[in-house]
This record gives structure tokens, C-alpha cells and sequence, in this order.
């Protein structure tokens, strides 16, 4: 048993996800109009780069119903993300030429999504629809023409694909898959600084995955570049849908080779072995220097702490598995 008292453990951020996709629904018109036009469907609405609440007694909601949504300002956009309990929900971009107005009624919020979750702005079960929809919205804003021939593209299938009506061209969301990982050698991890992190905050190093990568090779070609550690085993820990604007983070444990580092101070401001009672001080927010983790919503926060919990030596167990973090 870990010698550390970490407490409960926290829900990994964008995860629980109660809407039912649907995905094979999404080309049937008739069925999507349907439940747009019932009284339960609802609407996650985006402004911008902000996404819009309604504040209230009970705190802030970011579930609107889907003609309250509408009436907010124009819609430049609308994509089908799924049901809960039957009910349609949707997720809409309304013109960003509204932003103040917006900002100016006392009843909304407008607020980024980064902020919503660290800050626990809104109930747990709507971050991962509020993910979906940021990062489906952010990509027909910024895909609107054919990457192909140049035409302006139309949307179908509820908002899932632009087709070209110029060289029949089909365009679909992308996800940029990156790792993330925590090397560890005996009872030490190597965290790293980038310049754009608050002041004190360490995290797990991580990269994009490149065309024709594995995930193991891609983990160990990122510690590799960004620290010099030369890496061995590594081991699938859990994903998280990281909408900023449109990642999945793939989280992994590696068993570092060598401990001399070489930061790459283009990537990284610094980098550095901390041992297991320090990351403990980091993780509660006691460190003498107000060093610190990640906040619980990022995977890296999970990462760090399952090493800081792990009961057997890395060689003992699986080389894959899921977290329970990931379950919760």
C-alpha cells in the first residue's frame, strides 16, 4: 500500500459520458428533425471560442432547450451529438459578433471550456457533450471549404461530414491523437515545465503521435527528444478526450533506461527527477516551493498519481491496462 494519503480519488475530466451517440442515426433526416422538434431537446451552445451558460441560483447550466438556444443569436452552425434518455441533444455555434451583447445579460456566462472544467463550473456529466461539441463546432469553422478543390462545402449526416458539391469530396472531424506519459526509474518520475504553464506546475511530458507511429514508439520518441531519457516497456494507462481544440490524450507509463538529461529547451523550460515524497507534497498542494500537479480534470494528475499508488514493481505487472480513473 502506497504510504500516502492522496484521498479520494477525483473523476478523470471529459469521461463520464451519458449521451448515446447514435452514429447510425445521423444520416436519417427525418428521425434528426424529429427530435429537434420535440420539447425535451436541448443545446450546448458555443460563441466563439466560449461557451455560453445560463447562471442561476442552483449554479450554471449549460443545457439549454434547443429554441431557447436559437433565439440567443443567428446559428451559424448545428450538429447532432446524440440523445439522453431519448431526448435529442445538439450542440450549436451562434455568430462570435454577439459575444458582448452576450456578456452583457446577467443571466449568461460566457466562459472558456479549460475553465469550466478546472473550475467545476457545471455538473460533471455535461463536460464530455460540451467536448463533443467544441471540437465538432471548431472544426466546421475552420473546414468550411474543400481542402480538395476550394468549394464551399455543405454539411450532412447531423453536422459529421462536409461534402464538396464541386468534385464530390468528403470531409470528416479530425482527431489529433497525442500521448502522454509519465517515465519513471525506481522511485523517481520525470516531470517537465513548459514556459505557458502557471507558475510551479510540473506535468507529465507528452507529443503528437506522427503518420505511421505506434503509441509505444511515439512515447518513447517524445522522452526521448524533450529530455535525452531513453525509454523501454511502456504501458497503456487510459485515454481522455482533450477538446483544445481536438485531441486524444493517450496516457502511458514508461520505464526509463537511462536518468542523465538533455532538455530540449525548445520544447521544454525545464525538466527533472522527482522523487515519490515530493510528488506527494505536489499533489496536495503542501510543497514548501508551491510546486504543484496538474489540477485533477487533466490525465496527467491520474497518471502521477496511479504511479504514486502502485502496489507492485512495473516488471510484475501487465504490460496494458486500464485505470479505474478511467471507469469512474
Amino acid at each position: 500500500m502506497s504510504p500516502f494519503d492522496l484521498g479520494p480519488k477525483p473523476r478523470l475530466g471529459y469521461t463520464a459520458d451519458p449521451v448515446e451517440r447514435l452514429s447510425e442515426r445521423r444520416s436519417d433526416a427525418e428521425f434528426l428533425t424529429e427530435l429537434a422538434g420535440r420539447g425535451d431537446a436541448g443545446a450546448y451552445v458555443v460563441c466563439g471560442d466560449l461557451v455560453v451558460l445560463r447562471q442561476g441560483q442552483a449554479g450554471n447550466d449549460p443545457l439549454f432547450a434547443l429554441t431557447q438556444a436559437q433565439g440567443l443569436a443567428p446559428v451559424r452552425e448545428t450538429v447532432f451529438l446524440g440523445t439522453v434518455g431519448g431526448a435529442g441533444r445538439f450542440g450549436i455555434a451562434i455568430d462570435a459578433g454577439e459575444i458582448e451583447a452576450l456578456k452583457a445579460k446577467t443571466d449568461l456566462l460566457l466562459t472558456d471550456l479549460r475553465s469550466i472544467a478546472v473550475q467545476g463550473l457545471v455538473e460533471t456529466q455535461h463536460l464530455s457533450a460540451l467536448a463533443e461539441a467544441k471540437a465538432v463546432l471548431h472544426w466546421h469553422a475552420r473546414h468550411r471549404f474543400c481542402a480538395n478543390c476550394g468549394a464551399l462545402t455543405r454539411t450532412v449526416q447531423g453536422g459529421w461530414r462536409r461534402d464538396c458539391p464541386a468534385c464530390a469530396a468528403q470531409h470528416f472531424p479530425r482527431t489529433d491523437p497525442v500521448v502522454i506519459m509519465l517515465a519513471t526509474s525506481g522511485e523517481r518520475c520525470l516531470l517537465g515545465r513548459q514556459s505557458r504553464f502557471p507558475p510551479g506546475m510540473w506535468s507529465c511530458l507528452a507529443g503528437f503521435v506522427e503518420p505511421g507511429e505506434t503509441i509505444e514508439a511515439a512515447v518513447r520518441r517524445e522522452v526521448r527528444e524533450e529530455a535525452g531519457i531513453d525509454c523501454g516497456d511502456v504501458r497503456y494507462f487510459a485515454s481522455q478526450p482533450w477538446p483544445f481544440p481536438m485531441s486524444l490524450m493517450i496516457g502511458c507509463h514508461a520505464a526509463a533506461r537511462s536518468t542523465e538529461l538533455a532538455i530540449d529547451k525548445t520544447e521544454l523550460e525545464d525538466a527533472r527527477w522527482f522523487d515519490r515524497a515530493e510528488v506527494a507534497q505536489m499533489l496536495m498542494r503542501k510543497h514548501p516551493e508551491r510546486f504543484a500537479t496538474p489540477p485533477p480534470v487533466a490525465i496527467a494528475y491520474h497518471l502521477i498519481r496511479a504511479w504514486m499508488e502502485e502496489e507492485a514493481p512495473a516488471r510484475s505487472r501487465p504490460r496494458v491496462g486500464i485505470a479505474e480513473t478511467s471507469r469512474s
